[in-house]
């Protein structure tokens, strides 16, 4: 079956940065597109970024030219470098794949930004 477990979330200031991964199996992973959600408390869960089969990225404009979206076939493992880290970046940063018509997701891994 299909799993996604989340790593890497964590509690840092303002500025700083962190890598979250996501370790992907069950599903032919090199061909699928990876994305990253958020959610803040009390807030609907929203669009962070988004890798392709052929490593083309998406971001939202919240995070776009702070943030960097990878992947590594080799390990099923897509990554989320998140730099220059603000208060309203935390969330849990849940992993997504749509694979077969249906939506997967991981547990989800809380990263908190300080001010």
């Amino acid at each position: 079956q299909v799993q996604l477990v989340e790593s890497g979330g964590a509690l840092v200031q303002t500025g700083e940065s962190l890598r979250l991964s996501c370790a992907a199996s069950g599903f032919p992973f090199g061909g699928y597109a990876m994305s990253w959600y958020r959610q803040a408390a009390g807030r609907e869960r929203e669009f962070v970024s988004r890798i392709g089969p052929q490593r083309f990225a998406e971001y939202s404009d919240s995070v776009k030219g702070r943030f960097a979206v990878g992947r590594d076939n080799a390990v099923n493992t897509v990554y989320l470098q998140m730099n220059n880290l603000k208060p309203y970046d935390t969330a849990v940063y849940y992993c997504n794949v749509g694979y077969r018509g249906r939506a997967y997701w991981g547990q989800g891994t809380q990263v908190t930004v300080s001010s």
